[in-house]
């Protein structure tokens, strides 16, 4: 059985070990309260932007931005929104296995993928891919800013609108709850009426119209396209950073449990020892008191 300065060390060590993790659930707490504040107040836009956009999908549109061309697929750009630390339990891990596997079945198809890459978890984990990385984007923080990714958002747009990119897909973790976060890959690019499930009017299916538009359609449809992808991008990150203080918390608040029982077994094992040592010692000294008589 170990000696009982050993169990001794362990138990001070786990102890050690649990005041951090309980330390760290106290400030993801905090700043998930703050992260969920800010990605809720998002919402209401990014979902307002989408009800227009898919108003004007199912309309018959003058102008055809580039954005409505559905392309044979030759070559994919996908958005990857990641986290910058680690211990938030599987949130990335089960993001990045949806990703590979939407990798891997491109590559079968023979399309290339290229990878935008937000948070330094996911360059760890893709820079060892095939993949090309076109761009990437380190320390989001806890209050990421739009202008911090708009360069990386509009070099993979520029790619598209040059047809050197056919689709773009992107990778985040819908917040759903406190328990809850959902990985989740969707298109991006082109716009489809499709991916609007939830905005289609049954009553616009049977006529043709148009908007009036003012000065013109293609300035006006350029400028709103593009502010639909940054928006539903930044949303998107937004959604990731709650999903990963929420998923933090309860990361770091098993930690704490599983510490706790630990160190229960650790002081059962501990007294264990100490009364076998005891009885052990009381054993030669009755031995050594029977062999002086």
């Amino acid at each position: 059985m170990s000696s009982t300065k050993s169990i001794k060390d362990q138990i001070i060590s786990v102890f050690n070990t649990q005041k951090i993790t309980k330390a760290m659930e106290m400030v993801a707490v905090s700043k998930m309260r703050k992260t969920e504040e800010r990605m809720r107040a998002g919402r209401p836009y990014a979902n307002i932007i989408k009800k227009v956009i898919s108003h004007i999908l199912q309309g018959s549109l003058e102008y055809r931005h580039s954005y409505l061309e559905h392309r044979k697929v030759k070559r994919v750009a996908i958005i990857i929104i990641s986290t910058d630390r680690g211990l938030c339990g599987s949130l990335n891990t089960n993001l990045f296995k949806q990703v590979l596997f939407k990798i891997q079945k491109f590559t079968k198809m023979s399309v290339v993928c290229d990878l935008i890459l937000f948070g330094l978890k996911s360059l760890s984990v893709f820079k060892s891919c095939s993949s090309m990385i076109l761009s990437q984007v380190n320390n989001i923080g806890d209050s990421p800013k739009l202008s911090d990714f708009i360069g990386s958002i509009n070099e993979v747009l520029e790619k598209y609108k040059k047809n050197q990119i056919d689709q773009i897909l992107i990778a985040y973790n819908v917040f759903q709850n406190k328990i809850l976060q959902c990985p989740t890959v969707s298109q991006l690019l082109p716009l489809s009426i499709k991916n609007f499930k939830n905005f289609k009017n049954s009553d616009m299916k049977s006529k043709k119209w148009d908007y009036l538009y003012e000065p013109e359609s293609k300035i006006i449809l350029d400028v709103l396209f593009n502010r639909y992808i940054e928006s539903q991008v930044y949303q998107s990150i937004l959604e990731n950073v709650a999903s990963e203080q929420a998923s933090r918390m309860v990361a770091m608040k098993t930690a704490t449990d599983n510490s706790k029982n630990r160190i229960t077994e650790l002081k059962l094992i501990y007294n264990k020892a100490r009364q076998s040592s005891i009885t052990q010692e009381l054993t030669e000294i009755v031995s050594g008191a029977a062999a002086v008589n």
